[in-house]
């Protein structure tokens, strides 16, 4: 079976990501590279393992984070879909099953809100590890007198953790903002849908989400 570390290893895979990435810095987007797939790896695998899914289903997940955003490499619109595609012929190509394979590809397929959505408990997982995926590292712009409101947002999280509770019921995004930098309005203005789209993922797991800013339960 092609494992999560043979995927994270891969030449042909990384040099994809980073082309992947290097395209979107050059428009201006939020870091989208080894730093974003990696956390995104953790914490979707994170996910499934709290809520007690097989190694396997945790191993597919982590694969399908670490490719989720690989068809930036084509163009960031619908990127999502060629993602899948692009995913299903390099993993098709390693000699993976074809029911992993259609696993992985729904997943990737399904992340990007607008167009995504839990549609298995994988893409569930995947949906909660990106769009909690907030902070400061992830501005690629220098200078603060060109930040949009994307770089303003994530600039302003001093740290950010995704946790259960103890009763594995509520899964909780906890962020710190500087309030001097960004507002929690500001927050809410850009992440309004992706915290939706959690929301729903949650939900699909059968537990609930919820948001805490600087200590305040938001949602």
């Amino acid at each position: 079976m092609i494992t999560f570390e043979e995927i994270r290893g891969n030449e042909k895979i990384r040099a994809f990501i980073k082309e992947a990435y290097n395209s979107l810095k050059a428009i201006g987007y939020t870091e989208h590279g080894f730093a974003h797939v990696g956390l995104v790896a953790e914490r979707a695998g994170y996910v499934l393992k709290e809520l007690g899914y097989a190694d396997r289903d945790i191993e597919l997940c982590k694969i399908a984070a670490f490719m989720h955003d690989i068809g930036n490499i084509v163009n960031r619109r619908d990127h999502a879909q060629s993602g899948a595609i692009i995913a299903f012929r390099l993993l098709d190509n390693m000699g993976m099953d074809a029911d992993e394979i259609a696993k992985v590809v729904t997943a990737i397929g399904n992340h990007d809100e607008g167009t995504g959505g839990a549609v298995n408990p994988i893409a569930a997982a995947l949906i909660l590890g990106d769009k909690t995926d907030v902070r400061c590292s992830r501005v690629s712009e220098t200078d603060q007198t060109r930040f949009d409101v994307h770089d303003t947002v994530n600039y302003s999280v001093i740290s950010s953790e995704l946790a259960f509770n103890k009763s594995k019921t509520e899964l909780t995004l906890s962020l710190e903002i500087d309030t001097d930098i960004s507002s929690v309005m500001d927050y809410f203005e850009i992440f309004l849908e992706r915290m939706v789209m959690c929301k729903k993922a949650s939900a699909y797991l059968g537990v609930t989400f919820a948001l805490t800013v600087n200590g305040q339960k938001i949602a």
